[in-house]
């Protein structure tokens, strides 16, 4: 059997493991996206205890190795008498470190808004919680725009680290099949085809939209 046929006989367990890697990514960003808003907000707050409770977490989301945070809530959490399945301890652990790192994307944003704006919105007695919703977040989640898209995509690669815990993701499944077929090299070849096919396509479109934010972001002649 030559190596077309056998990518075509491999092609559909590959597939159902890429669909799993792109729901784990979606329900991980969908997790993880509004809780780093919280903390990004939270790490802005006038109050030091909720900045610094919220620093806290931030810091040690992004300290912890994506592949520590899997294991522990896949294989360390029984000790305490909770067990997660494998695919709802991979979106747990994965929203929480897409949580971590993307509050420091949307702080970022968020400073980035220009202080006219906030001093104008202050002339006119708009309230701080007003200033939050309606102009604060929406310019800062522009600002972010093209950032969050690039982290999203490292999400998605970081998939395959749900292979350590039991989660029948693309990897895994190609690992399956090498372990059966011994024909490890050309299945992580075909593999590694199929995130590219996910991966470059989106890296194009942050490129675009980080094109356009600049020429956003421009200062008028």
């Amino acid at each position: 059997m030559n190596f077309l046929d056998s990518w075509l006989d491999w092609s559909p367990t590959l597939l159902n493991g890429l669909w799993l890697s792109i729901r784990i990514t979606f329900v991980s960003l969908l997790l993880g996206l509004p809780l780093g808003m919280v903390l990004a907000v939270a790490a802005t707050a006038r109050r030091a205890w909720v900045r610094y409770l919220a620093i806290a977490f931030i810091e040690l989301g992004r300290g912890a190795p994506a592949i520590v945070v899997l294991q522990l809530f896949y294989f360390g959490l029984p000790s305490t008498g909770l067990t997660l399945a494998s695919m709802t301890a991979a979106v747990v652990a994965l929203g929480l470190t897409t949580a971590a790192f993307t509050s420091e994307i949307l702080r970022g944003g968020i400073n980035a808004v220009p202080p006219g704006t906030l001093e104008a919105s202050a002339a006119l007695a708009v309230g701080p919680l007003d200033t939050l919703r309606y102009i604060t977040l929406p310019q800062a989640l522009r600002i972010a725009l093209a950032p969050l898209l690039g982290f999203a995509i490292l999400i998605f690669q970081a998939t395959a680290l749900c292979t350590t815990i039991a989660v029948p993701e693309l990897l895994s499944q190609a690992y399956s099949i090498g372990s059966s077929t011994f024909q490890y090299l050309s299945v992580l070849i075909l593999a590694g085809l199929m995130y590219a096919v996910i991966t470059i396509p989106s890296g194009w479109l942050v490129t675009r939209a980080e094109a356009r934010m600049s020429r956003h972001l421009r200062p008028a002649n």
